[in-house]
């Protein structure tokens, strides 16, 4: 997949257990991503090093409404483009609604990462954890950068004010 310029970007509905069958080492990890920074770049090269081959899943513009209580500054297929030139980044999986605990248990079944990344203190890091061993995955835990989106939108619209 990665010998393309940019990452591959997949919808949810046509991920199938041999999608990413070929690559050894997967690491999974996801987010919002909404506007991209720092703490996101340096977490997307730590959950690299942990494989050879980073897929991450993208959560979907209702999502952010529902979890985040705001409307995403950029749409999901403008997150996944700029997730996708990030050199890390080998695959993107566009979640096409709001997952359940079910629907992300049966993704990460056939995706079978060997690792699962997130940053420390994510609000469903136990739920993460325990899809990693139920499919014995290895399960990492990074610090998070002191960086947010919220917070850099909040600091914009101070500076227009």
């Amino acid at each position: 997949m990665r010998n393309e310029e940019i990452a591959s970007i997949i919808s949810s509905d046509n991920i199938d257990k041999d999608t990413f069958s070929d690559y050894k080492k997967i690491v999974l990890a996801g987010g919002c991503f909404d506007i991209l920074h720092y703490g996101h770049l340096q977490f997307i090269k730590a959950s690299k090093a942990k494989g050879n081959f980073l897929v991450l899943l993208l959560e979907s513009d209702q999502f952010i409404e529902k979890q985040k209580k705001r409307i995403p500054y950029h749409s999901q297929q403008e997150r996944a483009e700029l997730l996708a030139s990030i050199r890390y980044v080998d695959g993107i999986i566009n979640l096409s609604k709001i997952f359940s605990d079910v629907d992300y248990r049966q993704i990460i079944t056939k995706i079978h990462p060997a690792v699962i990344s997130v940053t420390y203190g994510d609000p469903f890091e136990d739920k993460k954890r325990k899809h990693a061993q139920s499919i014995g995955s290895d399960f990492v835990s990074f610090p998070r950068f002191p960086f947010s989106s919220s917070n850099i939108l909040t600091y914009a619209s101070i500076s227009r004010d």
